[in-house]
């Protein structure tokens, strides 16, 4: 399933050989030894998906955990799932003093849609609800590959029409609703998008893709040159993408709503915010998403971290260029929600 030379309608011209990896920077370093400690216990593997999961589900603290002494409240629901499929679990977190007409953001987490629950993404919700009065959604898509194909990305969009057909009991303003996700969420989001457009749904704000997993074929120099180093490697993405795609991985028949990179069409979309880091395996799917899109006249906004590693900003917090990323994807999220 993941042999590089199998890669269908992938231009044979980004098929390189491995070159030397971007080096991280040295502030960054401790982080990532810290995140490759806590995550990479067990090597993601086809038959260690559900050991990572369990694994998994130990590092990420209950929503209780999360919300105390924080002024915001939060309440579970089931909600309508896509046509056929079982009804979608989500987590709505509003700040206390919640007013009508709050942006929205619908939060769709990590875990390369194999791994991770709702809560892996709702401490970016709690903080938009603090800083920014934003009232989200943290959705349950189903995970591959026991739910393989277009599911997670189906699950997310019914989330959000969701939240836009309940935006006035929500007190959600449903002109300025956001998708956002990173890693595996942020690819979720980019899929979403597509699915909007695609299918006259909701009107995004925009889309906020953290270093978006998009692209099933792993055949860029930066998928190449982590390898076997990194806090998401080449070897996790094929393990994650074969269980998405099956033998369907490869080939024409891959739908861009489970892998975004596939569209064709980039045009009409809702203006794009793409982080990604410099020392990471999904770097060079980023800049071409983001190329792409703006070949069509389209808005997007791409910041390429020097020496970063994948999720760098959430494990080297205090690091400069942590905190510059941050800066900048605060000050997106200002303008596309239109917040003072």
């Amino acid at each position: 399933m993941s042999d590089p030379s199998a890669v269908g309608t992938a231009d044979a011209s980004t098929i390189v050989p491995a070159s030397r990896p971007v080096p991280y920077d040295p502030e960054l370093e401790p982080g990532l030894v810290a995140f490759l400690d806590l995550v990479e216990r067990i090597p993601l593997r086809p038959e260690t998906i559900l050991a990572n999961r369990a694994h998994f589900a130990t590092i990420i603290p209950p929503i209780e955990q999360q919300v105390a002494g924080v002024p915001v409240e939060w309440e579970d629901r089931l909600i309508p799932g896509p046509p056929g499929a079982p009804d979608v679990a989500i987590t709505i977190v509003r700040p206390v003093d919640a007013v009508p007409g709050a942006p929205g953001v619908l939060g769709i987490h990590g875990g390369g849609q194999v791994l991770g629950t709702r809560f892996f993404g709702t401490g970016e919700l709690i903080d938009l609800a603090v800083r920014h009065g934003v009232v989200g959604v943290a959705v349950e898509y189903r995970l591959s590959p026991e739910h393989p194909g277009t599911a997670a990305g189906e699950d997310c969009y019914a989330a959000l029409v969701w939240m836009a057909q309940r935006a006035a009991e929500l007190g959600v303003d449903p002109e300025r609703l956001l998708v956002s996700g990173a890693s595996a969420g942020g690819g979720l989001s980019a899929a979403v998008a597509l699915l909007a457009r695609d299918r006259g749904g909701p009107r995004l704000a925009g889309q906020l893709l953290n270093c978006p997993m998009l692209d099933d074929r792993n055949s860029t120099p930066s998928s190449r040159q982590y390898d076997g180093i990194g806090a998401w490697d080449r070897n996790n993405n094929d393990t994650a993408w074969d269980a998405i795609l099956g033998e369907d991985r490869f080939t024409d028949r891959v739908s861009p709503y489970a892998a975004p990179a596939r569209a064709t069409d980039l045009s009409d979309l809702p203006p794009a915010y793409i982080e990604v880091g410099a020392a990471e395996v999904f770097r060079d799917e980023a800049v071409d998403y983001a190329t792409r899109i703006w070949a069509t006249g389209g808005a997007a906004e791409l910041h390429v971290w020097s020496g970063a590693y994948h999720g760098f900003s959430g494990f080297s917090p205090d690091a400069i260029v942590s905190r510059a990323a941050v800066e900048a994807r605060d000050s997106w999220v200002r303008r596309v929600l239109r917040l003072r």
